[in-house]
């Protein structure tokens, strides 16, 4: 009898035990989500000019080497800033006829649009401004795109990612202290890439040109300097969803 009793005490004991692994299973975990976000303004080190000349000829020789003196001109006045070889690219060249009364037959062609793209690297964003007005002097014809950029944006996105961390924190533990709650540890860490993003543009000269856009902002008032290019900042941004449990 003694041993029934002890016996029957013993599986009690188990499915009290059972019962309260199942019960602390079933309890879900209190959590709050939250975002993050944050911008870093950084100095444009490098700026990417791309220009372009286009000629026009009855004679599609005569308009490949009015090109050429004009890209010639370009270059040379590139390399007189002492800006390096490797950093000027020739981008694009097309050469298209120009028909008679808008006819494609044969022999109705009244002249001949050649155009040459060409794109410099500088490594010196203040000497933007003389660049841009000597290459309008050697005869150039448009200046497509200024994209203002950083070469090195490491540092700089892990700032905006250690930002991003901090003000989701810092949002968690108002929204719980609102609420009467008090903040437990991270559960889950997300780093929303599609929000990295860098914004700006390249003043009047700029069309739209990347996971991380980069160009600059137009920076304030240009003053008395006489200068119609200002080098602004680059916003480097990024976005963080941060799960914390809440704690009893």
């Amino acid at each position: 009898m003694k041993s029934v009793s002890i016996n029957t005490m013993f599986f009690m004991a188990i499915a009290i035990l059972i019962s309260s692994m199942a019960f602390a299973e079933e309890q879900p975990v209190r959590t709050i989500m939250v975002t993050g976000e944050a911008i870093v303004k950084v100095e444009p080190d490098m700026v990417i000019v791309t220009f372009g000349v286009e000629t026009y000829n009855n004679d599609i020789i005569t308009a490949k080497e009015q090109n050429q003196a004009v890209v010639k001109k370009a270059f040379a006045v590139i390399r007189e800033l002492g800006i390096e070889e490797s950093a000027i690219q020739t981008d694009h060249i097309s050469i298209e006829p120009r028909y008679k009364d808008s006819s494609y037959e044969r022999g109705s062609i009244n002249g001949y649009f050649v155009r040459n793209t060409a794109a410099v690297t500088l490594k010196e964003p203040k000497t933007l401004e003389e660049l841009l007005t000597r290459l309008l002097q050697t005869g150039i014809t448009s200046v497509y795109n200024v994209d203002f950029q950083v070469s090195d944006l490491k540092p700089h996105r892990e700032q905006a990612r250690e930002l991003a961390l901090v003000a989701a924190k810092e949002k968690a533990e108002k929204m719980t202290a609102v609420l009467g709650q008090k903040l437990g540890r991270p559960t889950q860490i997300i780093e929303n890439q599609n929000y990295w993003w860098m914004n700006g543009g390249g003043g009047r000269y700029s069309s739209m040109s990347q996971n991380v856009v980069q160009n600059a902002a137009p920076a304030g008032d240009q003053g008395e300097t006489g200068e119609s290019v200002a080098l602004g900042k680059i916003s480097v941004r990024a976005n963080v969803s941060v799960t914390f449990e809440l704690a009893d």
